[in-house]
């Protein structure tokens, strides 16, 4: 497995919405010790960050990753849903995440996500085991 599925967030909720609010802004760590800084959301809901994996397939130095994304524009429940890419800078693939953003009646920020990698082959006929 790259990358965790279940995020742990430090980052602090500012939603104006009554009851608790997801944000998505602020340092986030996952329970393999990957962590991920998100830039605050735009009007139209994009964000962009870095993404430092702990965990790789690889033996080239591990190097924090650039990051884009949207979330879904939130709504009265405050759990909205996200996807982001990550461009690795020492690997020749991309990994797709989605997800969504569930606050417990403590105010926990969770992330839960799935991710789709895809790794560049030298031809076509390699492209079914280029995907995980």
């Amino acid at each position: 497995k790259l990358e965790g599925g279940l995020w742990l967030g430090t980052a602090q909720g500012a939603g104006t919405a009554p009851g608790p609010q997801c944000d998505l802004q602020g340092l986030w760590r996952n329970e393999l010790g990957s962590n991920m800084t998100l830039s605050a959301l735009d009007a139209a809901g994009t964000f962009s960050g870095s993404y430092h994996t702990a965990v790789a397939a690889t033996n080239k130095q591990i190097l924090v990753s650039p990051l884009q994304g949207a979330q879904q524009h939130p709504s009265t429940k405050g759990q909205p849903t996200f996807g982001f890419t990550v461009q690795w800078q020492f690997a020749d693939s991309t990994t797709a995440f989605v997800g969504q953003c569930f606050v417990d009646r403590r105010g926990k920020e969770t992330l839960e996500t799935m991710w789709l990698l895809r790794e560049e082959v030298p031809s076509r006929r390699d492209a079914w085991k280029a995907t995980r």
